[in-house]
């Protein structure tokens, strides 16, 4: 399904309101809802094209709808589980029909959104906020959000990065099956419809691989030269993202060695992976320049394509369906090789991403690799050495998402709430304890005792001073839907 965004409905007009940063943040005027049909608004535009930043801002302001931030800046002095539970109503919408010329799209039933700039619905990140709906007793908002995400699977093919037509380009990193756990929906058609979305999933993401000769790469996927098939990032746009447009053409201008697309396509695949932006996809590991997300086949996305492909041969399985049961299983058992195999830094003793150009796996430490334990997707044999290097990353708040201090927001000093989860779940799941417990209890205490001093939750932190986190092409956000939601899960049951 085509569905224009902002610039394409607004074209020049799009691009100089954002090149002229007329409003600090690019994604304000890519969310703004048009007053008028799109092009009643652009005639006048070129009617009568305003004179200076000052007129043009009076003539946006005459003509869009901008939009509010959802407001959770408001201490209320609860104790933290009581905070949480009364943020659900804030960050709670209710069914949302899509304005016409608004990037907004429709959703069918309530959902939860992050908080703060982010006032749609977001995929990886709804993943770790309904953990804390399960934990508060909010089953039927949890499976509302499923039939949520299935629907954008039947409208459009895939889940989007989030509910705006300038997501719909990519993905985010493929957490659905983990969601359809969480369902208490038991009966057979639930069942079946749920098998039904994750396959439609999985074919998302291995679209192509038939004709793919070893060596090949198309869109997600890649056949390394030994035949194994294995993902990586990508977006089916290459040019400036609508919501970072001023950001994206300043970085073109700046990369003047580098071809536009192939640079946009690199920064539009990272915002896929979640980590927009890490010293992960960087070719010198510190400058957006060199960035170059598509060269490389992550370890989370790869861990998580596995456990997508397990659950469906479990599920198809329970449901009496052997032969794609057995087809599932084999994808689960070849790509769980392929990962140890080429994504296994044997030298230094963890997994990492693998380089496409370099035919083996990154030297680089990250907390990514508590995918693998998370999903099962790592030998038992592999857990020990994870272990160590996790232990690595381990600071006074909790764990670092790298050890490179670049200014990048997924890099040192910052720590993120979902990759705590996935650590500590994955480490627990193969008998790490006391590891798991120190990372919680660090990561616990550093949220309580930043809510205590300032009534707020945070999208990152800086788990070296246990402080506000920063960097990155935007302010920590307040809020905030997966620090809510992991923190909820982690906190001990109330006695």
């Amino acid at each position: 399904m085509n569905v224009p965004q902002p610039s394409d409905l607004f074209g020049d007009l799009f691009a100089m309101v954002q090149e002229r940063g007329l409003f600090p943040d690019s994604k304000t005027f890519a969310d703004a809802i048009p007053r008028r049909p799109p092009e009643a608004i652009l005639r006048d535009w070129k009617g009568r094209a305003p004179a200076d930043d000052a007129a043009l801002l009076v003539f946006v302001e005459a003509n869009f709808i901008l939009p509010q931030e959802a407001d959770c800046d408001a201490p209320d002095g609860r104790p933290l589980r009581e905070h949480i539970t009364s943020l659900w109503p804030v960050l709670t919408r209710e069914p949302e029909a899509s304005p016409p010329g608004s990037s907004l799209l429709a959703l069918p039933r309530r959902h939860v959104v992050p908080g703060g700039r982010f006032r749609e619905l977001y995929y990886w990140d709804s993943y770790f906020t309904m953990l804390g709906l399960v934990r508060s007793d909010r089953q039927g908002l949890v499976e509302d959000m499923i039939a949520v995400f299935g629907s954008l699977i039947d409208r459009y093919g895939h889940i989007p990065n989030g509910t705006r037509s300038y997501y719909l380009s990519r993905s985010h990193p493929p957490v659905f099956y983990l969601m359809a756990a969480l369902s208490r929906d038991g009966s057979a058609d639930a069942r079946r419809q749920r098998l039904h979305w994750m396959r439609a999933e999985h074919e998302f993401w291995m679209a192509g691989e038939e004709t793919l000769a070893p060596g090949g790469e198309h869109r997600r996927i890649v056949r390394l030269a030994d035949g194994s098939l294995l993902n990586r990032y990508w977006d089916d746009r290459a040019a400036p993202r609508d919501e970072s447009w001023r950001e994206d053409v300043e970085l073109a201008q700046r990369a003047r060695d580098r071809d536009p697309g192939e640079l946009w396509r690199d920064i539009r695949a990272a915002a896929e992976s979640g980590w927009d932006f890490s010293s992960r996809w960087l070719g010198d590991g510190k400058s957006l320049e060199t960035i170059r997300t598509t060269r490389l086949l992550p370890i989370d996305l790869n861990a998580l394509l596995y456990g997508l492909e397990q659950a469906i041969a479990d599920e198809a399985a329970a449901l009496g369906d052997s032969m794609a049961s057995s087809v599932f299983a084999d994808r689960a058992i070849a790509r769980r090789e392929a990962i140890d195999r080429h994504l296994w830094n044997a030298q230094a003793g963890f997994f990492a991403d693998y380089d496409l150009d370099l035919a083996r796996a990154s030297d680089q430490l990250t907390s990514a690799q508590g995918f693998a334990l998370f999903t099962g997707a790592a030998f038992p044999e592999r857990a020990p050495r994870v272990g160590e290097a996790l232990q690595g990353l381990v600071h006074a708040g909790g764990l670092l998402t790298t050890a490179d201090h670049t200014g990048q927001q997924w890099d040192a000093p910052n720590g993120w709430a979902p990759l705590h989860w996935v650590a500590i779940e994955g480490l627990r799941a193969h008998g790490q304890h006391a590891l798991a417990e120190t990372i919680a209890q660090r990561w616990l205490a550093m949220v309580e005792g930043y809510y205590a001093t300032t009534g707020q939750l945070l999208e990152k932190y800086d788990v070296e001073q246990c402080s506000a986190g920063g960097g990155g092409e935007y302010g920590t956000e307040i809020g905030f839907g997966w620090t809510n939601g992991v923190t909820l899960a982690l906190l001990p049951d109330a006695g």
